[in-house]
């Protein structure tokens, strides 16, 4: 992250999440004032605080599990083995840090209604519901409406998934709202993902409200929220990321380089390296058809044989520096949310639905990847995304050979979802892909396998404090509580 008076202040937040990684930093005199105490944090302090919490609970291991159950990522040896072959408990999983980033957005919140500061509110409801979207997207009903209330709900019920959706995308207009009045502000050097800009802000809400439309299938929506959304590679909600160890570096290059190298790599029974390696219908290695190549990409996010046998993590320099940047938001993201949901509307959204996919396609060949260009030696190897035509997605076409035996709509959304799926990586959202892919109509599969077993996971299990203390914690038939190949209710 960008500079160290960030690195200090930012550190206030493990005074109430324990984030193991900087506990050395303590004495320093920035942080020793509880950041919840709400009559002696300004709101710019508890900014820096709030946002290194959103920021670790996109990279931690809950997230590294995401994007392993997606296929991604294979565990090699110790407990990220156990994780790849869904070896998991209710004692694996905690959710404390959610609800801390949570009780700070809404410190956040309280301290800047009164000071009709909307830019500060804005951002903190952003802030809220990227959280608990986090949370109701690895274990569906959460406490949410009576959540951080102890004094008042010892034991908070569960709301259900589809209640929190509707919250979250009601709180997401009013946030919209709030940033669009240009009113307050927040310091650029505390809010270090967009430097207090209310319109980056204003415009990343959007794409996360199209992003929940789309989980429920909502398409006309989720394009009037993606028309809204993030609108060039410039407004990338980016975690920056330094070389300081202990302080700012990215934590899957720590993970990855320093505390645990060899105990996960890219190769096989990972799905994702040689889906880009070899794909189905390759028209030579790593194309996916004339008008695509994806070596540059591919030699971007990983390298050969540092700490296993097969691939692992490009730590050297490629996606996963030690200060390379984590992605929250993306442009990417955004354009192709517009291009599935035109194309799941049927054929005369086709035309639209090529648009959307060529915009991404059209940075992807500058190099442009979450916060990164690729570099040259890379680009060398292979680096082409030629526009589409509608015509390339019918049989016979460019991207839809005859064997395949899919219709143009299909053809495109199979094309559609292949990007995302890369450009997801290391991103917890790849698990809600492809979980989603698994029941959105028409079905379009990628073919991912399960590590072990027949059933590809579904969820989280509800953290074992919680099964303790609190009696909501929802039951299934059998008595005891949902196990991860029971499909949340939003993947139903």
């Amino acid at each position: 992250m960008k500079n160290r008076k960030y690195s200090q202040l930012a550190i206030a937040l493990v005074v109430v999440m324990t984030i193991s990684s900087c506990r050395d930093l303590f004495e320093v005199k920035d942080i020793q004032t509880n950041p919840n105490a709400s009559s002696t944090a300004s709101i710019n302090t508890l900014f820096a605080g709030t946002l290194v919490g959103l920021a670790t609970i996109h990279e931690d291991t809950d997230c590294r599990i995401a994007f392993m159950w997606s296929g991604q990522l294979a565990g090699e040896s110790r407990q990220h083995l156990a994780f790849a072959q869904y070896q998991v408990s209710s004692a694996t999983f905690g959710w404390a840090n959610l609800y801390s980033v949570l009780t700070n957005a809404r410190l956040i919140q309280e301290k800047a209604t009164p000071l009709n500061n909307k830019t500060a509110l804005g951002i903190a409801q952003v802030i809220e519901a990227m959280t608990i979207e986090r949370l109701t997207d690895f274990w569906g009903d959460v406490p949410y409406s009576q959540a951080i209330n102890p004094d008042k709900y010892a034991t908070p019920v569960y709301d259900k998934q589809a209640d929190v959706y509707t919250a979250l995308i009601t709180l997401l207009d009013k946030a919209y709202e709030n940033l669009d009045a240009g009113l307050g502000a927040v310091a650029a050097e505390k809010e270090f993902i967009f430097k207090g800009d209310a319109d980056s802000w204003k415009h990343a809400a959007k794409t996360i409200q199209a992003r929940l439309y789309l989980h429920q299938g909502n398409y006309a929506a989720a394009i009037a929220s993606a028309n809204l959304g993030v609108i060039d590679p410039s407004g990338d909600a980016l975690v920056p990321h330094g070389v300081s160890q202990t302080i700012d570096l990215n934590m899957n290059f720590d993970f990855f380089e320093n505390t645990r190298p060899g105990d996960t790599g890219f190769a096989s029974p990972a799905f994702m390296s040689d889906f880009m390696k070899s794909p189905p219908n390759k028209v030579g290695n790593y194309r996916r058809n004339t008008k695509t190549n994806e070596a540059a990409l591919f030699n971007h996010f990983f390298q050969t044989g540092i700490y296993t046998d097969g691939l692992d993590p490009n730590t050297a320099d490629g996606m996963f520096t030690n200060n390379g940047p984590h992605p929250l938001v993306t442009f990417y993201e955004n354009q192709l949310i517009l291009a599935e949901s035109y194309a799941r509307l049927g054929s005369p959204n086709i035309p639209a639905a090529v648009g959307a996919l060529n915009t991404v396609r059209g940075s992807l060949k500058g190099g442009y990847v979450n916060g990164k260009t690729i570099l040259s030696k890379y680009q060398a190897l292979g680096l082409q995304y030629d526009d589409y035509l509608d015509v390339d997605f019918v049989p016979g076409g460019i991207a839809n050979p005859v064997s395949t035996g899919r219709n143009q709509q299909s053809s495109l959304l199979y094309e559609i979802a292949t990007a995302k799926y890369f450009l997801l990586i290391a991103q917890y959202e790849s698990f809600n892909e492809v979980r989603r892919l698994q029941k959105a109509v028409p079905v379009v599969q990628l073919g991912i396998l399960p590590t072990t077993g027949t059933q590809l996971p579904s969820r989280y299990i509800y953290p074992q404090n919680q099964i303790n203390t609190n009696p909501n914690v929802p039951k299934v038939s059998s008595g005891g509580v949902a196990d991860i190949f029971q499909k949340l209710p939003i993947f139903q």
